[in-house]
């Protein structure tokens, strides 16, 4: 059966750094489903050929040396475009019609990728709809929706009320790349493929959680996005809280889809509902020192470009463990890590040994950029009596492995046109993820509690965040990870 991809807003950044060169790297490795298509619909007015000579000119810069110019030639053949305006509903109707053209069968697999603004999701998806494009009488159609998916509960609602209206949930995949990183589906597996992490899995033996999204660029040319979105919305919402269930989920009963996705949303229906006096205390927020001197920003913005929050999980598992969650702009580096901290030794023998949980046990998944894992643990320091020191084993994938590291886009794409939504946020999953977010957001709109705090670029974050660690007897994992 033909399969086909249609990008609607075709000529965005999106489509030239990660969707073609991902779909071209899954073309280059044999992974594409054979008769697989590509559409490009868009108002920039391109012939086919011309399209193809765009995208050839961005993928080999975006690729650089995975860049094979007769792989491309191969690749490039089955790539067509149909200008076309999301408004006009004539103009899906017309990109009906070249479908039907190139794909030569009655039968076909269409998945829709919407890389448009999130103000026109609602109207793609309506088009598609009354056009006859999101009909299954001649096989299987699929929608690809980017994030933010909604700016808050209410939005959210409205836009899976809309989506609904056309689309089954099946048909519907919301993605975050974070989920095709390596290092998280690698998560799954170290926790549900070996035996010697699951049993100690839980309140009894670790203290905390802490996860870190360090970003070291600054807003940068994104200050009008970025002013209305803030830290909360932008990664906290999404790509940290699928950390979260994915760190804190039960073993699914099976590696699927609907299985999988139902023991994440228990996650997150069982983290605590935050009150305006927990905001207060168990949150903090922060703005980078020339914030308000970049382009688009408001010269009185209070948007927060760092966070950091304490959630708890009410379940059996994970009573009275806190989870720590902390991201920022401008900070000391770029890195995303996932910090198990286990608890203390409950008698400790050596008057050298780890005198609080701090200097104990822990375990660091290290999701980005230096991909592996670390488990820290005392050892003996030879020959100096019984001093101890705290070292580590270190599992890194590019020197085991020996290979650079996929795009996550590329297993995602590849999942969507196989049908496989395993790795994709379901309705209930957002807007579980927006009813945790949405009394941050409204109190931090509404008061001065906590207050703004304001930090130096090529730092932790504000001073006050190391304090408020501290005065829980615990301590942020502030190391930059070491990249070879």
């Amino acid at each position: 059966m033909p399969h086909t991809f249609i990008i609607f807003g075709a000529s965005g950044d999106l489509t030239q750094r990660k969707l073609i060169p991902s779909l071209y790297q899954l073309f280059r490795k044999k992974r594409l489903p054979k008769e697989t298509r590509i559409v490009g619909f868009s108002r920039t007015e391109f012939t086919h050929d011309a399209w193809r000579a765009e995208l050839a000119t961005s993928t080999a810069k975006h690729l650089g040396k995975d860049f094979d110019a007769g792989v491309w030639d191969s690749f490039s053949q089955n790539i067509y475009y149909h200008p076309g305006d999301i408004g006009h509903a004539d103009d899906f109707s017309k990109l009906a019609r070249l479908l039907k053209d190139i794909e030569k069968s009655d039968k076909s697999t269409r998945v829709y990728y919407l890389a448009t603004a999130p103000r026109f999701y609602e109207a793609v998806v309506q088009h598609l709809g009354c056009s006859g494009l999101a009909d299954e009488t001649h096989g299987p159609r699929r929608v690809i929706i980017e994030k933010p998916f909604g700016t808050d509960l209410a939005s959210s609602l409205h836009l899976n009320n809309a989506v609904r209206a056309v689309f089954s949930e099946r048909q519907v995949y919301r993605i975050d790349h974070y989920l095709g990183k390596e290092t998280v589906q690698n998560l799954l597996v170290l926790r549900f493929a070996n035996t010697i992490f699951e049993p100690i899995w839980n309140r009894n033996y670790i203290d905390h959680v802490q996860i870190t999204v360090a970003e070291e660029v600054d807003v940068g040319r994104r200050g009008g996005y970025y002013d209305t979105a803030g830290v909360v919305r932008d990664i906290i919402q999404n790509h940290m809280l699928q950390l979260v269930t994915i760190t804190a989920m039960e073993a699914p009963v099976r590696y699927e889809a609907d299985a999988v996705r139902g023991e994440k949303v228990k996650v997150l229906q069982a983290i605590r509902p935050l009150t305006s006096q927990s905001v207060c205390t168990d949150t903090l927020r922060g703005q980078y020192d020339g914030y308000l001197k970049t382009e688009g920003v408001a010269p009185d913005s209070k948007t927060a470009t760092f966070a950091a929050v304490k959630l708890w999980i009410d379940n059996w598992r994970w009573q009275g463990v806190p989870f720590y969650l902390r991201s920022g702009k401008a900070m000391s580096c770029r890195t995303t890590q996932i910090v198990v901290q286990f608890r203390e030794p409950p008698h400790m023998l050596f008057p050298d040994g780890p005198k609080s949980a701090a200097e104990s046990n822990r375990l660091v998944i290290q999701v980005q950029p230096a991909e592996g894992i670390q488990l820290h643990f005392e050892t003996k320091v030879p020959d100096a009596g019984m001093k101890l020191r705290q070292t580590d084993l270190d599992f890194r994938y590019q020197r085991e492995f020996r290979a650079t590291m996929p795009e996550a886009y590329e297993r995602l794409l590849l999942d969507a046109l196989e049908g496989d939504a395993s790795l994709f946020a379901r309705a209930d999953e957002v807007e579980a993820a927006w009813a945790i977010c949405d009394p941050i957001l409204d109190e931090w709109a509404r008061s001065d509690k906590p207050p703004l705090l304001t930090y130096e670029p090529a730092c932790w974050g504000p001073p006050e965040s190391t304090e408020w660690m501290n005065a829980q007897g615990r301590q942020w994992f502030d190391i930059c990870p070491v990249l070879h």
